[in-house]
């Protein structure tokens, strides 16, 4: 009857799959409704999935006998409240789940501490690399009691990354102390963090030159400042403490005086230090001699050599010079350019016939340009030279001549001494400064070009062709003003000079200023990519005597060194300061001078959007 009842009122073909079979007589069996049926089989553990049972057998409907045992397992064990109870592996399968659900957040959270506690020691034990901020500081160093060199040198002297400033000046004595007249001289170094004096040497004289070194090539003996003085004085000192290494006997140099600062050569005695050569001229201009000195001692590497000479002009030299064969020449000369290979001093020093053997290489072409009677002096160029300058080529290993004359401008191909081309100039007097301006790779120059009273016209010059690539007159009444440039990442340079006030107008307003009284000196920087304007860094009521550029290799910054002597009155010495400024900063802090209209206008955001990308480097070739 059961049967019979059960195959009446099936439902033919309905089938769930979450549900199994749909059976009338297990819902009769049961006092719930046919919904809380299908809530109770939903929430059962042991029932049927997608038409199967729990260990995987498929019911047959079509059999009674197989009908009515299926209805067995839809039976549910209905607890007090009405839900199935678990069944007897379900509480291990969580406790189990929970287990392992706790072992990972615990492993999360102890990798996540120790990896914060790494963090925190690396940021508080490892010291970070100074900053140098904006790089602006200012230093007076009291009254300067005369003297009219003034040099200055950039190095790295206590290991900070950051290059420091050497300089010497003369400083005023109480001549009534007892033993003691006449001004002292003083070496210092302040740092280029915040320009603080690391440290101080008295000098005997005046200094000419102060020149930053390593001697060992390739080695780690630390940097050495060589100090050339106005007469007598030639002297090493170590970098980092400022103490003497050695001074050269200035008996050595006879009667003769210092002419020029001292020249770095190669290894001569085989110490494993570079050597030095100095140029010492007698009361009479004829008597020159050069001296070779050792860079390990101080002491002389043979006899005096001299050679007698006669020209009308400036002293120039003495520069080395290496050919692209490793050939080694002097260059040398009054109002003209000659050479005399290193091999030949050396030789009559140490008064012998031999020479080292990278001595012995000698350049074809040079050799070619030695005079009739066969002298150990070479013409290189004699006509009205009064500066001399190195300039590395592109794409080769030598150098080549720049020459500034009365009449102009030369540059001379370092391998045969051929000009390459000739620029007819007037009133040039300061040594032009080397930069990228256009785009062939090729340096160029910019000249400072007397223009009328009052005024001085600034030129750049295609170092390819020696044509005229850009230029502007601005006013200025120094007699001499330092310009120099720095090179950007784009291998493009940024050149800077001074002048006396132009009009400007900030690119944050509208306002636009007047020319600036005569006593104020402003520093522009000219751009390649902007050669219609000029920026206005920096302003001094000083007179600017020197300038120096360095780079800050960490943040790809380059700062801007000035050595200034305030306005003197009578009776009271001049006041000396030496400032530094940081040009990233200086750039977005600026003023721009317009020089001419253009179309388009250059925009404001545009321009600064540039300037804040701009990054400096040191110069791919060295000069």
């Amino acid at each position: 009857m059961a049967t019979v009842l059960s195959r009446a009122l099936k439902l033919p073909g309905k089938k769930s799959p979450d549900l199994g079979e749909y059976d009338p007589l297990t819902q009769a069996d049961s006092d719930e409704s046919e919904d809380d049926l299908v809530l109770n089989l939903q929430q059962k553990n042991g029932g049927l999935k997608n038409g199967k049972s729990p260990l995987g057998e498929a019911p047959e409907p079509d059999s009674d006998a197989e009908a009515a045992g299926a209805a067995k397992p839809h039976l549910t064990e209905v607890t007090t409240e009405g839900y199935p109870s678990e069944p007897p592996g379900g509480l291990e399968q969580k406790a189990t789940s929970s287990l392992v659900s706790y072992v990972r957040t615990s492993v999360f959270l102890l990798t996540l501490g120790i990896s914060m506690i790494l963090v925190l020691l690396c940021a508080f034990l490892i010291p970070c690399p100074p900053r140098d901020l904006h790089s602006t500081w200012s230093r007076h160093l009291g009254s300067q009691g005369g003297g009219d060199l003034s040099p200055l040198e950039l190095a790295d002297v206590n290991g900070d990354g950051l290059r420091d400033v050497l300089l010497s000046f003369v400083t005023s004595r109480n001549g009534s102390a007892v033993g003691v007249s006449g001004p002292a001289a003083n070496l210092v170094c302040l740092s280029g963090m915040n320009g603080s004096t690391l440290w101080s040497s008295p000098l005997p004289e005046e200094a000419r030159d102060i020149t930053c070194l390593d001697l060992v090539p390739r080695g780690s003996a630390g940097t050495v400042c060589l100090v050339t003085g106005t007469h007598k004085v030639l002297s090493a000192f170590n970098a980092t403490s400022g103490k003497a290494i050695w001074t050269l006997n200035s008996n050595y140099l006879s009667n003769g005086t210092l002419a020029a600062p001292v020249v770095v050569l190669p290894d001569l005695d085989e110490d494993g230090v570079r050597d030095l050569v100095v140029l010492a001229i007698g009361e009479l201009q004829p008597d020159l001699c050069f001296l070779l000195v050792s860079g390990r001692t101080g002491s002389p590497l043979g006899r005096p050599v001299k050679y007698n000479i006669v020209g009308v002009g400036n002293l120039i030299g003495p520069q080395v010079y290496v050919t692209t064969n490793g050939a080694v020449y002097i260059l040398f000369g009054f109002g003209n350019i000659q050479a005399v290979a290193l091999r030949d001093i050396f030789v009559q020093a140490q008064n012998r016939d031999s020479s080292p053997p990278s001595l012995q290489i000698e350049e074809p072409e040079w050799e070619k340009r030695r005079s009739t009677n066969l002298s150990e002096l070479i013409d290189v160029y004699s006509d009205g030279v009064e500066l001399l300058q190195m300039v590395k080529a592109p794409d080769s290993n030598c150098s080549n001549l720049l020459i500034t004359t009365r009449q102009g401008l030369v540059l001379l191909r370092g391998q045969n001494l051929t000009p390459y081309w000739t620029l007819s100039l007037q009133g040039l007097r300061s040594q032009p400064t080397p930069g990228y301006f256009t785009d062939d790779h090729s340096l160029d120059f910019l000249l400072q070009i007397q223009d009328g009273v009052g005024m001085k016209k600034m030129m750049v010059v295609d170092g390819e062709s020696g044509s005229m690539v850009w230029s502007y007159s601005v006013p200025c009444h120094m007699k001499e003003t330092p310009a120099t440039s720095a090179v950007t990442s784009e291998q493009k340079s940024v050149f800077l000079f001074w002048a006396e006030g132009l009009s400007a107008a900030s690119p944050n307003s509208d306002a636009v200023q007047g020319t600036e009284p005569p006593s104020l000196y402003h520093l522009y920087l000219l751009h390649p990519a902007f050669p219609s304007i000029l920026l206005d860094l920096a302003n001094t009521t000083g007179i600017v005597t020197a300038s120096q550029v360095g780079i800050n290799d960490l943040w790809k910054d380059a700062f801007y060194v000035t050595r200034t002597t305030g306005p003197s009155s009578e009776g009271h010495p001049a006041a000396l300061v030496v400032s530094k400024l940081s040009l990233r900063w200086a750039l977005m802090e600026g003023q721009v001078a317009q020089l001419r209209e253009t179309t388009p206008k250059i925009g404001r955001g545009e321009l600064r959007r540039f300037l804040s990308r701009i990054k400096f480097v040191d110069a791919p070739c060295e000069i």
